[in-house]
């Protein structure tokens, strides 16, 4: 289904695009708008009660992707989005979010990057993730592609190896040690296409990954610490010919077969609560049996 959605975008011009978009995030405004003016918005309480009958429980890792438009109208807004989820792990648990300042393709914005301040350079992937990132709790990893904000007992465990690795998703990331701690992950109105950020575990997991899936170029960014201090590390990122065959959604249904997805409800957003741990280890085992990938979902051999 993604493959034909992807034709039709090819072969649509973008004014049209542009038009069906705004008109779809028009008819989302308007949904939001009414729930208010009928009181029939979701508060802290509600949210922390979903979560709980869904699955999570107090001293759980969360790695969360969200969209707060698709969730509905929200009292208190993002904020009230976060305290749930902080609440439903409790004082013992974790939540991390990714908090890119980059929304596109790698390439094109490590080009202009002139610094990636792990302090300051705001997220470009949703006003849940900027207002976690800026929480009082928060630690952020030093990454200037794929940064991911961590709050919890042990949160520098999770966020302190970042710094220095050539590509984002190595054992030392946030990714990754959500899956070696048992963790769980969420995508709240978002699905894989959007917000697939640990299928690229995969990439890292495994010697010599089949594809060219990094650009050739190796690029030097400057970093400033929290305290400061620029440095500069090399980093690789992905490579648009490549990222452009992605095929992540195809993946759902393996997923959900193996036992590592769950569909569930958030608000009015469908999502995706993930074992993963067990997606890690699909995708090693399916890519070793038969080619999977996100690039050939249907494998290869």
């Amino acid at each position: 289904m993604s493959s034909f959605r992807d034709l039709l975008r090819s072969i649509t011009p973008q004014f049209l695009l542009d038009r069906y978009r705004e008109q779809k995030k028009e008819a989302v405004r308007s949904a939001i708008a009414a729930q208010r003016e009928e009181g029939k918005g979701l508060t802290k309480e509600a949210l922390q009660q979903q979560l709980s009958e869904i699955g999570i429980v107090a001293g759980d890792t969360l790695l969360v992707h969200s969209s707060l438009s698709k969730i509905g109208f929200v009292e208190g807004g993002p904020q009230a989005v976060i305290d749930a989820l902080l609440a439903a792990v409790g004082d013992s648990g974790h939540v991390l979010m990714p908090n890119s300042p980059n929304a596109g393709y790698q390439l094109e914005y490590i080009r202009q990057l002139d610094v990636f301040d792990v302090a300051n350079s705001p997220s470009a992937l949703g006003i849940i993730t900027e207002l976690f990132r800026q929480h009082p709790k928060a630690l952020r990893s030093v990454s200037a592609t794929e940064p991911v904000s961590c709050i919890g007992p042990n949160a520098i465990d999770f966020v302190n190896e970042h710094f220095g690795e050539e590509t984002p998703y190595t054992s030392k990331s946030p990714f990754y040690k959500v899956a070696a701690a048992g963790g769980k992950i969420l995508y709240i109105g978002v699905t894989l296409a959007n917000a697939g950020t640990s299928l690229h575990l995969l990439e890292d997991a495994v010697e010599q990954f089949k594809f060219p899936v990094y650009y050739p170029e190796l690029f030097s960014v400057k970093v400033k610490l929290t305290y400061g201090e620029v440095k500069t590390v090399q980093t690789k990122v992905h490579n648009p010919e490549w990222s452009a065959k992605r095929r992540c959604d195809e993946l759902i249904p393996l997923f959900e077969q193996k036992g590592a997805f769950k569909k569930v409800m958030i608000g009015n957003a469908p999502t995706l609560l993930v074992d993963a741990q067990q997606m890690l280890e699909v995708m090693i085992s399916e890519y070793e049996q038969r080619g999977v990938t996100m690039y050939t979902p249907n494998g290869s051999h």
